[in-house]
């Protein structure tokens, strides 16, 4: 990942940059109640039928509630770094869920571009 400018200006973002950025987005999302939106995020998910789609937001709700209850919650969510499996074409970007109770877990969330949109796979 690009976290540095060069001297002669600001460096342009690489695609782990904008892999991470993504991912961040999703689960930052996700921690403010944006359910639909963090369902959403997943590869595939617009071609599901809307009653599986609905099962995905409970699904992440429920995961929310479940983390309030064993955790205190999720304070944060912070970017460690972003790398491309140059064979699969899917960038990794691993974050950390900085949990209420001063839990730290680190996460690995898989990121594929599709048609200049980075989803969660």
């Amino acid at each position: 990942m690009s976290l540095f400018a060069s001297c002669g200006g600001a460096e342009e973002p690489s695609r782990e940059d904008y892999a991470a950025k993504a991912a961040k987005e999703y689960y930052d999302s996700l921690l403010a109640g944006g359910y639909a939106f963090f369902s959403a995020g997943f590869i595939g998910t617009d071609s599901l039928p809307p009653h599986y789609r609905e099962q995905l937001v409970v699904n992440a709700k429920q995961y929310i509630l479940e983390q309030k209850m064993q955790h205190q919650g999720i304070n944060g969510v912070k970017i460690v770094t972003a790398k491309t499996d140059s064979v699969t074409n899917v960038t990794n970007v691993f974050l950390t869920l900085c949990f209420g109770d001063s839990v730290n877990e680190e996460i690995v969330v898989p990121m594929i571009e599709k048609n200049g949109v980075w989803k969660m796979k």
